[in-house]
């Protein structure tokens, strides 16, 4: 970590225009020395999708947060759920589902302004996964990749005591509330994902949709001039 001023000016690379980023950082370096102008040469560029992410962050921090929280809430609730206390996974899923498909058309307006078209289902995928790991990774708004969430980012909280047993005693089956609690948070698990796919599809549709109006218009244009 450098200091607070190197930070800042780090921040500043990550939130320009993407097109910016190459000759910035060069300009950054040249006013550095040592290590730093090392570190700052080696500063990965973010590709459209991560870009658009780092965009949430830096134009809308509301709805950063947002999401942030739905995915904190949905964690805590499965984690809840998987130790066998008392939890609403059905109202977190659906809090969280609806944060990701806002922050992603959020992030789509936000890349477009600059030109840039991001994938929607990778940058659902991405926000999905930031939302919902418990570490906090790259510092917020310098992501460099999409992200691909395995579907066990919200259970990774959870304490699995283990105690060892001897050889010859046969091991401890879980009981029915431990097995209900698995089974919960299991089809919660598979719940959320079936929302992500159809809420992916759905702004699909709805990005098809866009397009269409917008040709029809252009062609009425057209005929009109």
């Amino acid at each position: 970590m450098g200091t607070p001023a190197l930070e800042s000016s780090i921040d500043n690379l990550y939130r320009a225009a993407l097109s910016e980023f190459v000759p910035a950082r060069t300009a950054l370096a040249k006013t550095l020395s040592g290590a730093d102008a090392q570190r700052v040469r080696k500063l990965p560029k973010p590709t459209v999708v991560p870009w658009a992410v780092n965009q949430l962050y830096w134009r809308d921090r509301r709805g950063w947060d947002q999401l942030i929280a739905a995915g904190e809430q949905l964690r805590k609730a499965q984690v809840a759920a998987l130790e066998g206390r008392k939890a609403d996974v059905r109202a977190a899923t659906d809090a969280h589902r609806r944060a990701v498909t806002d922050a992603t058309a959020k992030a789509e307006r936000l890349a477009a302004v600059d030109g840039l078209k991001p994938a929607a289902d990778l940058l659902m995928r991405t926000f999905e996964a930031l939302s919902l790991r418990p570490d906090a990774g790259e510092a917020p708004g310098r992501l460099t990749r999409p992200l691909q969430p395995s579907g066990f980012e919200a259970l990774a909280g959870v304490k699995v005591a283990a105690t060892a047993q001897p050889a010859a005693k046969a091991e401890r089956q879980p009981s029915a509330a431990e097995q209900k609690a698995r089974a919960q948070a299991e089809a919660a698990k598979k719940k959320h994902e079936a929302e992500v796919r159809r809420a992916e599809a759905a702004l699909e549709r709805a990005r098809q949709k866009m397009a269409a109006a917008e040709a029809a218009l252009k062609k009425t244009t057209n005929r009109t001039s």
